[in-house]
């Protein structure tokens, strides 16, 4: 069984790379995705460096789980060697110059001479896994070699293969892992049903937003943008997300209120289209100044990497994300005390669920339970004070996550 397992899993990562060759005569991102993988050599490491600390991330959410580990790591221990690798492109080509990383690669495909020359290359004296990366021949091939390896900030749902009764193969893989840190009892529950021991530890992200709300980018155009106005602030929203803001904001259900709309995907077409639609007046980040943000009515974030700051001038937050796959982050807005609104598949996200039992988030499902959730905050001052305070109490309740990894793998490097 397991043989024929193997052969299946390797045929799959064949059929991927297929799949993806295909698709980049079509996507960017697929293109990208080749690009970084196809004739590069091995790159050249340092002689003579400290403890070699491999981290890999899928894609840009789970290097911001990482990024306080990273750096808790470097400040502890500058020595230590950081080897980054990114499955995606959008997390490589956003982060591939980050600093505290000495090196910053794609991962290539998880075949068995891939993985092996890999590590032979690297050779990590450590290695740490994000979330929900688990591929055969590199963990295997890490156990082979006896190096310690930790999976962090991982959650567990029973509707995951692990958990099925033709599941063993990948089973297996979880026993490669020296140490597994879950979110949350349920997801340490799930791995006790199949023998797989976990010590909960809360996501690194509460940290890591956290972090950032200490000291906040500052933005004086923004401020001038807001003046003595209320504030809502959507973060990376999609095409059904804008649709129901569009609304709103011509439909003047606020009143006293400026917007700040992020899109999830910086496509010059898609937010010249949302301008229009918006029939406000209106602005990008990048084109916004002291002089003309007074007299702008919605402004469209058209940068990457400030919205965790952002979020800092805003009352409301609306989250998007919860029309497609699922919700994106809501901790970035509930540091800052802001109750959030999101769309209505938001239950993969632990954080999304906690909030909402605490009544400091708000699933909505149309533009009519947008305006009715919106107003209700506008009328009821006590509904948004009470909201702002749970949000940020609960995220003050969730820190130390860094901690708890950091010393669990001090020993090890």
């Amino acid at each position: 069984m397991q043989f024929i397992s193997l052969l299946l899993y390797n045929l799959s990562i064949r059929l991927y790379g297929v799949g993806i060759l295909i698709a980049s005569f079509f996507s960017a991102k697929a293109r990208l995705w080749l690009d970084g993988r196809r004739n590069r050599g091995p790159v050249e490491l340092p002689v003579n460096t400290g403890k070699r600390i491999w981290v890999h991330c899928a894609s840009l959410g789970e290097f911001e789980q990482a990024r306080p580990v990273i750096e808790k790591i470097k400040s502890e221990t500058p020595s230590a060697f950081i080897i980054l690798t990114f499955f995606s492109p959008s997390g490589y080509e956003v982060r591939k110059n980050y600093k505290y990383a000495d090196i910053v690669l794609y991962l290539p495909t998880d075949t068995a001479k891939n993985a092996n020359d890999f590590l032979n290359h690297v050779k990590p004296d450590l290695a740490l896994f994000v979330k929900y990366e688990f591929w055969y021949h590199y963990l295997t091939g890490l156990k082979s070699r006896n190096v310690p390896v930790v999976l962090f900030s991982a959650i567990f749902r029973k509707e995951q293969v692990f958990f099925s009764w033709y599941g063993v193969f990948f089973r297996n893989m979880l026993s490669c892992f020296s140490k597994i840190f879950v979110q949350n009892k349920e997801s340490q529950q799930l791995l006790q049903s199949i023998s797989i021991q976990s010590e909960v530890s809360f996501d690194t992200r509460f940290d890591r937003v956290y972090q950032i709300a200490q000291s906040p980018k500052s933005f004086p155009a923004i401020e001038k943008f807001k003046g003595t106005n209320k504030l809502l602030v959507a973060g990376s929203t999609w095409k059904k997300d804008e649709e129901m803001l569009t609304w709103i904001i011509t439909e003047k259900v606020l009143t006293g209120f400026k917007f700040i709309i992020a899109p999830h995907n910086l496509n010059e077409a898609d937010i010249a289209t949302l301008q229009k639609n918006l029939a406000v007046n209106s602005a990008r980040l990048s084109q916004l100044t002291t002089s003309n943000a007074a007299e702008t009515s919605v402004l469209i974030i058209d940068t990457m990497g400030d919205l965790a700051s952002i979020y800092n001038y805003g009352d409301i937050a609306y989250v998007g994300g919860g029309f497609n796959a699922s919700v994106h982050n809501v901790l970035e807005p509930a540091v800052y005390g802001m109750p959030v609104v999101f769309g209505p598949n938001y239950t993969k996200s632990a954080e999304a669920k906690e909030l909402r039992q605490l009544s400091a988030a708000f699933p909505v499902s149309d533009s009519k339970q947008l305006k009715a959730v919106l107003t209700g905050f506008v009328n009821n001052t006590e509904l948004m004070k009470t909201a702002s305070l749970q949000a940020k109490q609960y995220v003050q309740n969730h820190l130390g996550g860094v901690s708890d990894i950091c010393n669990y793998i001090k020993p090890c490097f």
